[in-house]
């Protein structure tokens, strides 16, 4: 589905980022994943290389909160492959601080990494993609953009705004041949969520009309959908991929 397609994916060292990697390395992409550090990055190369030392994957670490470091990565990422078909906007930090705790150091950090850093890759490639007739950019939101969430108020306010950017750059950029859209995950079994107590995760599953926490590959499907042929007349959606679970 992505034969001959160059794909960008940052957060692409574990989790649904690794699995979207995967996904899009199965269907014949090539990829560069970006990691918070090279030496993350060269080991999830190491581990995709293992299952097919054929694909065509390597991994890159720069700064996603510095303009500057992210265009020259990408810039030299399209010297090298050649024009960026697909980014897909995947890193991500979250907090479950109570709002008394919460500083304006740890706010700011969220939003560097939520937010900025989505605006900064998409700029980065978007020179690239108009000159060259158009691409496609993913943008993980979260299901915490449409209910918010008890405590961590940075993440949620983070995923609204990515929704923003997703619309509002899906009408910009539409004229240019960009599509832009946006996952929204439900509960995902991630490292994260393995190292929730079972008791706690339990009554989590049974509000989830389809009884069961959603698995990487289950959102990597939907990546892969929408950066595929099949999506080529959408944008400007945010795909709710939680079993219909509610915050």
């Amino acid at each position: 589905m992505l034969k001959d397609k160059l794909a960008i994916v940052t957060g692409g060292t574990r989790g649904i980022g690794y699995a979207v990697v995967e996904k899009f390395l199965e269907n014949h992409a090539t990829v560069v994943l970006c990691g918070s550090r090279q030496e993350t990055a060269d080991r999830a190369v190491e581990a995709l290389k293992a299952k097919n030392p054929a694909w065509p994957v390597e991994g890159i670490a720069p700064e996603l909160t510095d303009y500057a470091s992210v265009r020259a990565a990408f810039q030299d990422v399209a010297e090298r492959h050649g024009p960026i078909d697909i980014l897909v906007n995947n890193a991500g930090l979250s907090s479950a601080e109570p709002f008394s705790a919460y500083t304006p150091e740890l706010f700011r950090r969220v939003m560097a990494l939520n937010v900025d850093a989505v605006f900064y890759c998409i700029r980065a490639v978007y020179d690239s993609m108009a000159a060259h007739g158009g691409g496609c950019i993913i943008n993980t939101s979260s299901m915490v953009s449409k209910y918010g969430q008890p405590s961590g108020v940075a993440y949620p306010t983070s995923k609204f705004a990515v929704n923003g950017l997703t619309l509002s750059l899906a009408r910009e950029l539409g004229p240019a041949g960009i599509r832009v859209n946006a996952v929204a995950p439900g509960i995902t079994n991630t490292d994260m969520m393995r190292a929730v107590p079972e008791e706690h995760i339990a009554p989590l599953i049974s509000q989830i009309p389809l009884r069961r926490i959603g698995e990487p590959v289950d959102l990597a499907q939907a990546f892969l959908f929408l950066a595929s042929p099949a999506a080529s007349y959408i944008t400007g959606e945010i795909l709710h991929v939680d079993g219909q679970a509610r915050a």
